[in-house]
């Protein structure tokens, strides 16, 4: 304790301290308690499951798409199938708020438990990393003496292994990273042509491979509590009501030692500290919710196993809510919690609308730069326009541009292929000729088509330009 501080002062230093550095400023590393239990075994089948998901996910492919693809080099995004390019970024916006507005519900609802459960950073941290370190270096109190201990030779052994190992896995995540981003197949001809043909995507996998290997052997609790802005906006979203990993303070304080041969008149908290040598951020669960909690539940096994040595019920640490604690009531929904689900369910209606009512192409028709209409012969009107069409799926395009009016021609300069690769585009230029008995005006306005097989697709109007007839 500080000199010349009291008890309840130093009790109450956790809400101006961070518990990953010391008064002096340096880094305080943490060294937390292999977790075992009921909740870490269920977090083990998910992370199995998630980690499946998440290595399986570029290999199927829809259509012969990918599955999920996030091109931001290129500017195509595919998700579950529905190619997102950018003529239809305002879609993308449109899943993004829908998405901040999912994690803001999701947080008021059930506090950080996508940092727990489902964030890649806790999952590989927390479930592979720190597993291969309890596997070679033993649980924290030997891992704590390993480091502390001189460079001998079984030191620098079990260090290059683990470090070995890190680097390996880190260099697996990085090309999986890679892999959402140009696809599996484009993956597949970085790894087997030389590194000559793709130098930059190369030192990208490279790149990604030291940044990974930084976070998981030395960043670790740090890219929670000081990185990622998500425990700061917790605090924002947070509420009485909210579920979250929560210490049972009106059933457990006043904490105290046990006695054995004593009849207890304190709390059911043994103050045996076990909640705070598992936690992951280094804080104790007891002070309440704080920003560096990621609810992980390793405090919650801990306590249940120390609940069932002493015979006291399972549950001082549990999931659940500050106002369920303190009142002793079931949870209820709020009504910003409504608020925000009407929202959320306005926007994806809107989201799901407008993906199904998207038409398969974007074409664009403009009149060429510094032409003129051309007055034929036989008493007709031309325009020279240059076209665009681009294929906003993933699969191919034979399109078709037909002039929609009762009169008139429209043709091609040249023999250009309508034959569109999936997410491609083509161009070219053609000719629109009119009766100029059916031009009323200067400016005039023509619609075009765009079919496939016979089917139109998408309809848009263009500028015809003609004599002024007055």
């Amino acid at each position: 304790m500080k000199p010349n501080v009291s008890a309840d002062e130093s009790a109450e230093s956790f809400r101006d301290h961070f518990s990953a550095v010391d008064d002096y400023g340096k880094r305080i590393w943490f060294y937390p308690q292999k977790p075992k239990g009921k909740w870490h075994n269920r977090r083990v089948v998910f992370t199995i499951f998630l980690l499946g998901l998440m290595f399986s996910a570029p290999f199927i492919h829809v259509d012969g798409q990918p599955l999920f693809l996030f091109n931001i080099i290129e500017r195509k995004f595919i998700i579950f199938g529905f190619f997102i390019g950018p003529q239809d970024y305002w879609i993308f916006g449109l899943l993004m708020l829908s998405f901040l507005l999912f994690v803001a519900l999701f947080t008021n609802l059930f506090g950080r438990l996508w940092c727990g459960w489902a964030c890649p950073q806790t999952v590989f941290m927390e479930m592979v990393f720190r597993k291969i370190e309890y596997a070679i270096e033993g649980d924290w109190n030997k891992q704590r003496a390993l480091d502390r201990a001189p460079w001998t030779g079984e030191k620098i052994r079990k260090k290059l292994l683990k470090w070995a190992i890190f680097a390996l896995i880190s260099f697996v995540i990085a090309n999986l990273l890679l892999a959402y981003v140009v696809g599996v197949k484009e993956l597949a001809k970085i790894v087997t042509h030389p590194i000559s043909d793709n130098p930059g995507l190369f030192a990208g996998i490279m790149t990604f491979t030291i940044i990974f290997f930084f976070v998981f052997a030395w960043l670790r609790d740090q890219a929670c509590t000081v990185v990622c802005p998500y425990g700061r906006l917790q605090g924002v979203l947070l509420d009485k009501k909210s579920v979250v990993v929560a210490y049972d303070h009106v059933r457990g304080e006043p904490r105290g030692k046990l006695r054995k041969g004593q009849e207890r008149e304190l709390g059911d908290c043994i103050d045996c500290f076990q909640c705070v040598r598992v936690c992951p951020t280094g804080i104790d669960i007891r002070n309440g919710t704080q920003m560096e909690c990621v609810n992980c539940t390793a405090c919650i096994d801990a306590c249940d196993n120390i609940m069932d040595q002493v015979g006291f019920e399972r549950g001082l640490i549990r999931y659940d809510s500050e106002g369920n604690i303190q009142e002793g009531k079931k949870k209820k929904l709020s009504a910003k919690v409504v608020g925000y689900a009407a929202l959320m369910l306005v926007l994806w209606g809107g989201l799901v609308y407008s993906m199904v009512t998207r038409s398969a192409t974007e074409t664009s028709l403009l009149r060429v730069p510094g032409t003129r209409y051309i007055e034929n012969a036989d008493g007709t009107i031309s325009n020279l326009y240059n076209f665009k069409i681009y294929n906003k799926t993933n699969h191919p395009i034979s399109a078709e541009i037909r002039l929609l009016e009762d009169e008139g021609t429209l043709k091609f300069a040249g023999t250009p292929d309508l034959t569109l690769e999936p997410t491609g585009l083509v161009q070219g230029t053609l000719f629109i000729t009119l009766p100029a008995e059916a031009l009323k005006d200067r400016k005039n306005i023509v619609r075009v088509g765009v079919f496939e097989e016979g089917q139109q697709i998408e309809a848009l109007e263009t500028t015809f330009m003609a004599p002024n007839r007055h």
